[in-house]
């Protein structure tokens, strides 16, 4: 009886007879010989199939199989550096086929598809070479922010996904019928993040948000998966500290253990191998400072325009990738200004005009990772905050209670997956870092 394996520890089978259960990626002949791709979910191999030393009835069935039909195939595993596969170097002389099932002709075929095409098939596209690196790559970015906050003392709670209120602004919020009342789809778990933190001191939850953008840019989803850590007896400083340990583990995590999957989508490592700490710390003031040298300097028209903006305006995209190109590790930006950031985030001392805010910046044009703050820790002046932007009151009483029994300073953020994602894989758009994205045109399948 052979040993079945998995196709990514074939290294460690060679000169065994073995066992592969999997799917044909494609094939060719070529006379007595049959080359089969045959790929298990962990890696591609090359099956080869030599006429003499099958039986006619074996080679033939083999012979007819169709892209993406199941089958398990049986031989020995010989290095070869030439053979190409995922790890390449080996192959499998095969003494033993078994049809599982001849798959109907496959709608996606190594001819070029248009993007809408791919997306209605995406339950397939799925099987492809790269779509398979990048979500084996999303996986252990998922598995990577647990192990760190796990083993960093924080504890895992799970936020509600229906919730009464907004948590990052009311023009972005999915309205659901809940038995006649209004609520919503979670903009975030942070709210709920700062009420477990007086239980816990650090937590972390993980999980679906949504947000109604209409956008059609390559960086928004209306679902995407968000991690979101808050820390009592936490300043804006200690914030940072945190965030650059933990955006580097999840980069050096996927180094380490995806370096077959960043080949095949043919990633340019260079720029990741530096995201190491100390990230470099720009106020928001000096990179206003420093966009408008970019912007005096370059002869370009159109990147003059696109780099106007004054104080009190967020970031778009092309300043945050000219900002990047400054450095050659992500970047923190600090101390945005309280208009056009969220409620909760406590005023910078002696200027109310500044929150205590930061945004890590990734470089490579991918823009804004995470965002974060230090929290408003005073009752009456997040009450304050909640009536300036005219948010009701009633549905944040348990919020400002907060406040009321044992306030701490605290300070938490958010790091999306699927832009995370994208940015380590080097990918232009971040729909292809879900499984089954959902954007303003898309929830099929």
């Amino acid at each position: 009886m052979t040993n079945t394996i998995r196709i990514e520890d074939i290294a460690r089978h060679v000169g065994e007879e073995v066992t592969i259960p999997g799917w044909l990626y494609s094939s060719t002949g070529k006379g007595k010989l049959l080359f089969l791709q045959v790929r298990d979910g962990s890696g591609i191999v090359q099956a080869v199939l030599f006429r003499p030393n099958l039986p006619a009835e074996v080679f033939e069935a083999a012979e007819h199989l169709t892209q993406e039909s199941s089958l398990i195939v049986s031989g020995r595993v010989k290095a070869e550096p030439r053979a190409p596969g995922i790890p390449g170097g080996y192959e499998l002389d095969v003494t033993g086929v078994q049809v599982v099932q001849v798959a109907e002709e496959y709608p996606i075929t190594p001819k070029e598809h248009g993007v809408e095409f791919l997306m209605d098939h995406r339950h397939l596209w799925i099987r492809s070479r790269k779509q398979w690196a990048l979500l084996r790559i999303r996986a252990t970015v998922m598995r990577a922010i647990r192990d760190w906050l796990d083993s960093h003392g924080f504890v895992e709670m799970s936020a509600p996904i229906l919730t009464p209120a907004a948590g990052e602004g009311t023009s972005t919020l999915f309205e659901v019928d809940y038995f006649g009342e209004p609520v919503y789809l979670a903009q975030t778990g942070q709210l709920y993040n700062e009420a477990t933190i007086y239980a816990f001191g650090k937590v972390y939850c993980f999980g679906p948000t949504f947000r109604a953008e209409k956008s059609k840019t390559r960086r928004h989803l209306t679902e995407f998966w968000m991690v979101e850590p808050e820390m009592a007896y936490c300043d804006l400083d200690g914030l940072m500290d945190m965030e650059e340990q933990f955006v580097s583990h999840i980069v050096q995590t996927v180094l380490r253990e995806r370096r077959v999957e960043l080949e095949v989508l043919e990633r340019d490592t260079s720029a990741l191998e530096r995201v190491v700490p100390p990230f470099p710390r720009i106020s928001y003031d000096e990179a206003l400072e420093r966009l408008a040298a970019i912007r005096a300097a370059t002869e370009d028209p159109e990147l003059r325009e696109l780099l106007a903006i004054e104080f009190g305006s967020d970031f778009g995209s092309p300043h945050e990738t000219e900002l990047t190109r400054q450095f050659d590790r992500p970047v923190f930006v600090y101390g945005y200004p309280t208009i056009c950031k969220a409620f909760y985030m406590e005023p910078w001392p002696g200027r109310p005009e500044v929150c205590k805010s930061v945004d890590l910046l990734a470089p490579e044009g991918y823009g804004e990772i995470t965002g974060g703050s230090e929290r408003i820790s005073d009752p009456n002046l997040l009450l304050e905050r909640i009536h300036r932007d005219h948010l009701p009151e009633e549905a944040y009483r348990w919020y400002i209670d907060l406040r009321r029994y044992g306030s701490v300073p605290h300070s938490g953020f958010g790091l999306g997956v699927e832009r995370t994602v994208a940015w380590i894989a080097g990918i232009h758009h971040v729909r292809e870092t879900e499984p089954f994205p959902r954007t303003l045109g898309q929830v099929y399948p």
